[in-house]
């Protein structure tokens, strides 16, 4: 069997989904199965889960940071959000409702499972397996009035609220935004070498590390690593990257920025929760989302972005592209027994 066969045979078997187990107990390996199906920057994966009788907690693997791009960790805590977000819709089709909480001293979420008989799965918890970060070119086509009113109905949460921007100007003016990131990230060597360690040039690499951006769910031609590691300073170069990225960006439906009250870790779960439910949402449209998130990631851009975005008092701690486009080759994910830590 091939590399590619091999990763793609790999990739839908952790993307199964599980028949309803309503009248069932707890499966709890299953639970967490499904959390790891979630978001996380790079694809890093930075959490461990640890099981008890009717809970998980979950906590952050910091030897899976990254230290340049994230050195806050928030999107570190952005990513443990989404994952216990997944918990809250995996638990219903186990016909459990969650309950979360957030200790920020410990930087620990507990997610609390509670029976109850009226819960079933619903559309989000059925997109769990089928969400994914679209990072090739969309359609163009726009968003029905219909998918724009539940998109940013979802994209409301405890202190969160999504602002979609959809007028051509809006998005040219994104664009420069994400190009001038791009000029000052990739001129880092720094943020050239951390960005490259966690790239996959290949499907063999990718299925030994169940991590990272494969280029197999990018649309990237597979090369023996040694081979790309030496051609990358010639295509990774930030005009090349800028013309991707505003290709990309020219061809989604809307550009969406999730802003919150506060800029604290309390804030940065929240927002990796409010992010996963309007992931699942879109899956659920049959709608594609990636990141662009470089306004927000060089420091001295951010500010810039949130005053053009016109905010007070609101800091802008996410940037999501959507559009219509068929479904690329799916991430891989570690195995599970990786990331349980068993009492």
């Amino acid at each position: 069997m091939s590399s590619t066969a091999e990763y793609d045979r790999a990739a839908d078997e952790m993307r199964r989904f599980e028949r309803e187990q309503a009248q069932g107990e707890l499966n709890m390996r299953e639970l967490v199965r499904l959390a790891t199906l979630a978001a996380s920057s790079h694809n890093t994966q930075p959490w461990k889960f640890h099981v008890h009788e009717r809970a998980i907690s979950l906590v952050p693997d910091f030897a899976r940071r990254c230290p340049v791009v994230d050195p806050n960790d928030a999107h570190l805590l952005k990513s443990l959000g989404c994952a216990a977000e997944n918990l809250v819709h995996a638990a219903a089709v186990q016909g459990h409702t969650a309950d979360l909480s957030f200790d920020s001293s410990k930087e620990e979420i507990i997610v609390r499972f509670e029976r109850e008989n009226s819960v079933r799965a619903t559309d989000l918890s059925r997109a769990i397996t089928r969400r994914q970060c679209t990072k090739t070119l969309y359609d163009g086509s726009v968003l029905t009035s219909e998918a724009l009113r539940l998109l940013e109905q979802t994209g409301q949460g405890a202190g969160v609220r999504t602002i979609f921007l959809t007028a051509r100007p809006q998005v040219d003016a994104v664009i420069e935004y994400v190009t001038r990131g791009n000029e000052s990230q990739l001129n880092d060597p720094a943020f050239r070498k951390e960005l490259v360690s966690w790239m996959r040039f290949n499907p063999g690499d990718a299925l030994r590390t169940g991590d990272g951006l494969s280029g197999r769910s990018s649309g990237q031609p597979s090369l023996p690593t040694w081979l790309a590691k030496l051609i990358i300073g010639l295509v990774l170069t930030p005009t090349a990257q800028a013309d991707v990225d505003a290709r990309n960006i020219k061809s989604s439906a809307a550009v969406a920025v999730l802003v919150a009250k506060s800029d604290d870790k309390a804030a940065w779960v929240d927002v990796g929760r409010t992010y996963e439910r309007l992931a699942l949402q879109a899956a659920a449209l049959d709608i594609r989302n990636a990141f662009i998130n470089q306004p927000i990631e060089v420091r001295p851009l951010r500010p810039q972005f949130e005053s053009w975005l016109g905010l007070t008092g609101e800091h802008a701690l996410l940037i999501v592209r959507f559009g219509h486009a068929p479904l690329a080759p799916f991430s891989l994910r570690r195995p599970v027994d990786d990331v349980i830590v068993r009492p």
